[in-house]
């Protein structure tokens, strides 16, 4: 991947940090959004430095356009005007709530992180990408079987960047550029330290073929294949990452 540029939403931490410092390991020059955490940033940054890549860190809300944008022009500014390679990562699942507690801004506030984030991005990058291009997008195993409980909003949102996911790549293949996501089960990450109970994940591990949880680096590794050109007859797909909990 020498000389690509690549984005990375939600790039500082868990697997959004594996990812960018993965794309920076092959090569590419890595533009690391985030949202929250500076100092997570800031170490990622400092961890692709330290290995000898290229790398700087964008502030922004990606369910805000004018985020994106600035998210664009800065990587543009920074390393040239073509991106080969977007992976939306940000998301999240932002709490539980069954049915009767799921008020309407919560519904909404879901699918704007998970769903629209995406569209956004993609629809701001895609005119910096030519020919080779690749994107990855993030959904979920949930988008599978429904989440656990509480996580319907979380779970329609996965699943509206699956179908998404498999539109563009209709949409963009003609034009040289490849749509696919990743769907990872119960990976080790802060996302399951926040909102799933220590006993569910051990119930979970035990029921897994492989008798544990996923880590972020395996998911990046998936990434970073998907983003390359040994991928390049791979258009449309939603690879499943998840030990064997869930077939497809």
């Amino acid at each position: 991947m020498k000389g690509k540029i690549a984005i990375v939403t939600g790039g500082a931490r868990d697997i959004g940090r594996q990812v960018s410092l993965k794309l920076a390991a092959a090569g590419a020059k890595v533009c690391v959004n985030y949202f929250e955490n500076k100092e997570m940033a800031d170490e990622t940054i400092k961890l692709i430095k330290e290995a000898g890549g290229e790398a700087i860190a964008v502030h922004g809300d990606m369910t805000k356009a004018a985020d994106v944008n600035n998210l664009v022009s800065e990587c543009v500014k920074s390393f040239g005007n073509e991106i080969h390679i977007l992976i939306n990562v940000a998301g999240g699942l932002m709490g539980r709530k069954l049915l009767p507690d799921l008020d309407e801004a919560f519904w909404d506030s879901v699918m704007d992180v998970n769903l629209k984030s995406v569209y956004l991005v993609s629809r701001a990058v895609v005119a910096h990408m030519n020919n080779g291009g690749a994107i990855v997008n993030f959904s979920s195993q949930a988008a599978r079987d429904g989440g656990g409980g509480g996580s319907s909003a979380y779970a329609a949102a996965k699943g509206g960047v699956l179908t998404f996911t498999r539109a563009m790549a209709k949409e963009l293949g003609p034009k040289g550029i490849r749509v696919n996501c990743v769907s990872p089960g119960m990976i080790n990450t802060t996302f399951h330290n926040t909102f799933t109970k220590p006993e569910v994940r051990v119930n979970v591990a035990a029921a897994t073929p492989l008798r544990r949880e996923g880590k972020s680096e395996e998911v990046g590794n998936l990434v970073l294949f998907l983003a390359s050109d040994a991928a390049s007859f791979i258009n449309g797909e939603s690879v499943e990452i998840n030990g064997g909990t869930y077939f497809v």
